[in-house]
């Protein structure tokens, strides 16, 4: 098992969960965060750190697709292992529907 990251950490971008993550397998991009499912060890400190609810264990029904989303971008985004800010509109756009299509960007983060 591993935990990913979602839908809602898009255009949101908080990064509490990458302080707590003991092997650094988070992955920074222009407006959110991925998880790589290789490197995960399934620990699940970070999922309860996410002000956003944007972490679930990849048993759930239906995460299929973010489990590969979130590893072709940990292959090609810059590690993530301190936190900073959100995205500046991040609290009015939590739990917001289709972020997905509306918001998702490949480019890389800045980096930390």
């Amino acid at each position: 098992m591993t935990y990913v990251v979602i839908d809602n950490c898009i255009a949101c971008k908080y990064t509490d969960c990458v302080e707590v993550c003991p092997v650094d397998c988070f992955y920074e991009g222009e407006n959110m965060l991925v998880i790589h499912p290789d490197e995960c060890i399934d620990c699940g400190v970070c999922e309860p750190e996410c002000p956003a609810d944007a972490i679930r264990p990849d048993t759930e029904p239906g995460l299929e697709s973010w489990v590969e989303l979130n590893r072709k971008y940990a292959e090609v985004w810059p590690v993530i292992t301190q936190r900073s800010d959100p995205m500046p509109e991040a609290e009015e756009r939590d739990g917001e529907a289709d972020k997905l299509s509306k918001y998702f960007s490949e480019a890389p983060g800045e980096g930390s």
